[in-house]
């Protein structure tokens, strides 16, 4: 899949927490909870990293420069890597922080009802962003699991936004928890635990989202069932006995570099070798689409004679 169903997934979550924001932000001045609070600079964080992510895709659109001859695919790792940075320290660390001032120092809430109708919507919002990352995340995750997904997929801001979407549900039933047994209970206490529950559950996700980015950043290989198509493409050449070795990395989400060194029979000539060349990457390109940058190394098989 292109960058247009992430974008697409992108575009909902924005709007959808630029929304919620706003009015989490209000309820937070109308009833002092500090569970909203926390909520509404969650939401704030999630705005900015659904920006980041464009820009990472729009970054990414550039074309290879001397500097930069395989081009700025990556760019899309690096800013999903800033986003799991961002949701860290702006939404977990403040939330833990307003978490437990809350209850050191719990306050009676205002106006309740009012944090409990904003909780209401938010969730509405946010199911319905999260609704549109599933829906177009379903034709890359395949037969697997979604987490088999977020830990498997090369494609950075559709396993981002998932994880967002999926914390900011958890989020804000925690919020709505914390402000409902604060009521029942009229102990205020409740809301700084909800506060302090919403900082954990962002400190997972962020956690989580920086093992695989970073992972993705580094350099991630093709998957396993790439992997045996593309020999199996190159073994289906005719001329090619065998394949020596193989390496693949991808270089962005949609871009995929193979590198391998094929055996030829040793009475090829130089017309053939070209002519083989051409057809194995012709076989690759329609078995793995991604593999756009392909360099196939001729090579007579030595392997008895080792």
């Amino acid at each position: 899949m292109s960058a247009g169903g992430s974008t697409r997934a992108i575009g909902a979550a924005l709007a959808a927490n630029a929304g919620i924001a706003l009015a989490k932000f209000i309820g937070y001045l109308i009833t002092g909870s500090s569970s909203m609070l926390a909520e509404s600079v969650h939401s704030v964080a999630d705005t900015a990293n659904q920006g980041l992510l464009l820009f990472g895709q729009r970054e990414a659109r550039k074309e290879p420069d001397p500097l930069h001859p395989f081009g700025y695919g990556r760019s899309r790792f690096f800013y999903s890597f800033v986003v799991a940075l961002v949701l860290f320290s702006l939404g977990s660390v403040f939330a833990l922080y307003e978490g437990y001032h809350k209850i050191t120092h719990p306050e009676h809430l205002t106006s309740p009802i009012v944090a409990i109708v904003i909780l209401l919507v938010a969730i509405g919002l946010e199911a319905f962003s999260f609704r549109t990352a599933m829906v177009e995340s379903r034709p890359l995750r395949g037969s697997g699991t979604w987490w088999q997904f977020i830990r498997n997929s090369r494609n950075p801001e559709l396993p981002v936004v998932l994880l967002e979407d999926s914390g900011a549900l958890v989020g804000l039933l925690l919020a709505l928890a914390g402000v409902g047994l604060t009521v029942l209970t009229d102990n205020a206490v409740w809301d700084g635990i909800a506060t302090v529950g919403i900082g954990v559950l962002l400190g997972v996700i962020a956690v989580v989202l920086m093992i695989e980015m970073r992972s993705l950043l580094i350099g991630e290989g093709a998957t396993a069932d790439q992997v045996r198509v593309i020999s199996e493409a190159l073994q289906s050449t005719p001329h090619v006995d065998r394949v020596i070795h193989l390496r693949t990395q991808y270089l962005g989400p949609d871009e995929m570099l193979v590198g391998a060194k094929i055996a030829l029979a040793p009475d090829c000539t130089l017309a053939t070798v070209a002519r083989v060349i051409d057809d194995a990457e012709v076989r690759i390109r329609a078995a793995v689409p991604a593999a756009r940058l392909i360099y196939l190394e001729p090579d007579l098989d030595r392997a008895p004679h080792q």
